[in-house]
């Protein structure tokens, strides 16, 4: 098996024309190129070099050898300034799970100033539901995954991963403008009974959260249709087939629609970001730096416009 430390000694005779060049430039001394040269000549069973009383030149195959070595030191170059990159944060690749809605506002404005800062680094991005993301973080597959939970319908936690909230989003109500509560600012869950509902499917326990809050204030919903994209959902409620519950960051085009906000102290989203102790990916605090000022950005809309 080749030697690479020979190589290079080899690259440097090639360099240098002589063994004293070569030493200089490797901080050896002679007779320990002289020593690593005699074995690359024997571990290739040829001949290398040609040597004169004042004077050393390579034999066709040790030209050969020497731009094999030349090609092997700039592979150990990118390796050395990739893994260098790797170290510091600015290389490597990042895996990020994320809920649709976190898509729409505060993933991008945390992705934007990350990629800004590491253009070489690479994005794998996978959409799902926390349910659904949070085994594949604890199995190593992803390195975070934005989140939500419901405080109606709390996920499992897992002991290998840790999470961190930072906001809590409101859920809304979206109506028709013609209907009766168009001109409502806020309004109570238990003044809904009776209406039909476009609802969400069921979370990591299958039940929806609608079906729980109605629940807690005596009545069950008459759920017309369930759908979990928030702008069908909306565009349901703008065609009059029923009214909506929609997280705010969900809320898109309302245009054709009205919004109020829901006087409930358990139907809101908690949003956070997922990740595994264990983790040393050096990208994954970069980001999070990144994602914590994006929530904080979006927080402070949040408040502005639904407190």
């Amino acid at each position: 098996m080749l030697n690479s430390a020979r190589l290079l000694v080899l690259l440097e005779i090639a360099r240098g024309g002589s063994i004293v060049a070569a030493a200089q430039a490797l901080h050896l001394s002679p007779s320990a190129v002289s020593h690593q040269l005699a074995r690359l000549e024997q571990e290739m069973g040829v001949a290398l070099v040609e040597r004169a009383p004042q004077s050393l030149r390579l034999t066709p195959a040790g030209r050969r050898l020497a731009e094999h070595a030349q090609a092997i030191a700039d592979l150990m170059a990118v390796a050395r300034d990739d893994l260098r990159g790797h170290s510091a944060g600015e290389a490597g690749v990042l895996r990020l799970g994320f809920f649709a809605s976190s898509g729409l506002e505060l993933l991008p404005r945390a992705l934007s100033a990350f990629a800004a800062s590491r253009p070489h680094a690479e994005l794998e991005l996978i959409l799902g539901q926390p349910h659904e993301l949070l085994p594949d973080l604890e199995a190593g597959r992803l390195d975070a995954a934005v989140v939500f939970e419901h405080p109606l319908d709390p996920w499992r936690r897992r002991p290998a991963v840790d999470v961190e909230l930072f906001f809590d989003e409101p859920q809304l109500i979206v109506v028709p403008l013609r209907h009766r509560l168009g001109r409502s600012s806020v309004v109570r869950l238990a003044a809904l009974e009776g209406e039909s509902w476009i609802g969400t499917r069921g979370g990591d326990t299958g039940e929806p959260v609608l079906e729980r809050a109605c629940a807690t204030e005596g009545f069950l919903p008459r759920v017309r249709c369930r759908s979990d994209h928030y702008q069908v959902t909306i565009a349901l409620a703008r065609a009059g087939l029923g009214i909506a519950l929609v997280p705010a960051l969900g809320l898109g085009d309302t245009a054709g629609v009205h919004v109020c906000r829901l006087d409930h102290p358990r139907l809101h989203r908690r949003i956070g970001v997922a990740t595994r102790a264990t983790n040393r990916n050096p990208l994954l605090r970069a980001f999070l730096t990144e994602l914590r000022s994006a929530a904080g950005e979006v927080r402070s809309l949040l408040e502005a416009q639904w407190s």
